[in-house]
């Protein structure tokens, strides 16, 4: 054999060894996501490359090593069987969002793990039973909806200090938003304010559950973490526009959709957090051993374009504490 020969032989061998390890490590595994918002809803995108950012920091890369199934479910009557469809699928867990989508998916599955990306009052739902030690299929995020109800007024009060009444729009047939309006009604107690309850779990109830409002002298409307509420924060702006009611939302897509202000955790950063329960869980650890963790970063944000809408004057001392003014 020729010493050049030999050398080629060499060095083919030398690179397709690599290239079988490379393909060994490349397995490609398969999650879904449940998204109980409207599909055209841009902050979506805004969540789901969150995710994709968190996912790329493990080394997770969607068409490389791992493969997603996404579903979105804008209505509750929806969630059921898109939960059920996912966890046919086989995929090896699915993230979610919301009390309704994770207790939709615990019913068509009691084995597949579940990562709830954002979720109003885990313990008080029964989503979990310990924060420390979730147990069971499911871990995440918690928003810490109903223990942040005390500040959102506060703050509501500080931009409306002549206010005695606010209204509260929620939806009876999520279990979550029913815990935040009791901790809602005792907040506002504490406070000096009445507050009106405004049942809604539809969109056409929105409009008669606003002029209610405005009918009963509500100096203000609170919105939730509902997915249709959030979904459909615009329209809720501009009815609460028309009876001339400012809205405090939870969070920063209501205020820039034209709300007062809002005042909750970002779920840009929770989502972009949720990768790593993803990470542990494709790794082999059981989702019940991993912790429920608490927002760490949260977004005061004020609409002065509202404000002046509205004839309202925001006090300077608030403003100097928002982390975006909208002007």
């Amino acid at each position: 054999m020729r010493r050049r020969d030999f050398i080629a032989i060499l060095s083919g061998a030398a690179v397709a060894k690599p290239l079988v390890v490379s393909a060994q490590q490349l397995q490609v595994r398969r999650i879904a996501i449940l998204m109980a918002i409207e599909p055209t809803d841009p902050q979506g995108l805004v969540f789901l490359q969150a995710f994709r950012t968190g996912l790329d920091e493990f080394g997770w890369r969607e068409g490389r090593n791992l493969e997603i199934e996404l579903r979105f479910a804008p209505r509750m009557d929806l969630l059921g069987p898109s939960a059920a469809e996912l966890a046919g699928r086989r995929v090896e867990l699915i993230v979610t969002h919301g009390t309704p989508a994770v207790q939709a998916i615990q019913k068509a599955s009691d084995a597949v793990p579940i990562v709830f990306a954002t979720i109003g009052d885990p313990i008080g739902t029964g989503i979990v039973t310990d924060l420390a030690r979730p147990g069971g299929n499911v871990t995440g995020l918690s928003l810490l909806a109903t223990d942040l109800s005390m500040k959102r007024l506060e703050l509501l009060k500080e931009a409306l200090p002549s206010s005695t009444r606010v209204a509260m729009l929620w939806n009876p047939a999520n279990p979550s938003l029913a815990l935040q309006f009791e901790g809602t009604r005792a907040a506002a107690q504490n406070l000096g304010l009445d507050l009106q309850s405004l049942p809604a779990g539809r969109t056409e109830d929105f409009e008669p559950a606003i002029r209610a409002a405005a009918n009963a002298r509500a100096d203000a409307v609170i919105t939730t973490s509902d997915s249709v509420q959030v979904s459909r924060r615009a329209e809720i702006v501009v009815i609460a526009a028309r009876y001339g009611l400012p809205v405090m939302g939870e969070f920063v897509e209501v205020a820039r959709a034209g709300a007062l202000l809002s005042y909750g955790p970002s779920r840009q950063d929770l989502w972009r957090r949720s990768a790593g329960y993803v990470h542990k869980i494709l790794n082999g650890t059981k989702p019940g051993e991993l912790p429920v963790e608490q927002p760490t970063k949260f977004d005061l944000v004020i609409n002065l374009n509202t404000a002046k809408a509205l004839g309202l004057t925001i006090p300077p001392t608030l403003l100097a504490r928002a982390d975006e003014v909208i002007e």
